[in-house]
């Protein structure tokens, strides 16, 4: 008499072929592709915005002495290079670049479900498959 731990080691030892499904993406969902460039949009003005950060940092530890003496030198004491360039400046220039491509990064992925959409009707669309496993 067989046992269910029998009954269990069969069914482990016999594979069952994986079926393959070969599917055609035909439309993209406009809104879902808006929404979905945004959430993209959104992390690379995080990236952007904290890159600009540490990249003024370095550059105020290692170079803008060196340039605030050659530029106070330059104006003859009048001006100096560190009241141009300050952490409230790079910031609002980083928020700044940040907010403008978040609009274009949306508008861009929205523009390119259209065309999708429309060079759907011409191709037939992606040719996509599937595996179970």
């Amino acid at each position: 008499m067989s046992t269910v731990a029998d009954k269990l080691a069969k069914k482990s030892t016999h594979k069952t072929p994986a079926k393959q499904v070969r599917l055609r993406l035909v439309y993209i969902d406009f809104w879902s592709a808006v929404k979905l460039s945004f959430l993209a949009a959104v992390a690379m003005a995080i990236v952007t915005v904290v890159s600009y950060l540490l990249i003024y940092l370095v550059v105020q530890a290692t170079l803008l002495p060196r340039l605030d003496e050659f530029f106070v030198s330059f104006t003859d004491g009048s001006a100096n290079l560190s009241q141009y360039i300050g952490l409230p400046q790079v910031m609002a220039f980083a928020a700044i670049i940040a907010i403008l491509n978040l609009v274009v990064v949306t508008v861009l992925g929205a523009v390119m479900a259209g065309i999708y959409n429309l060079a759907v009707k011409v191709t037939g669309g992606l040719l996509v498959g599937f595996t179970s496993n």
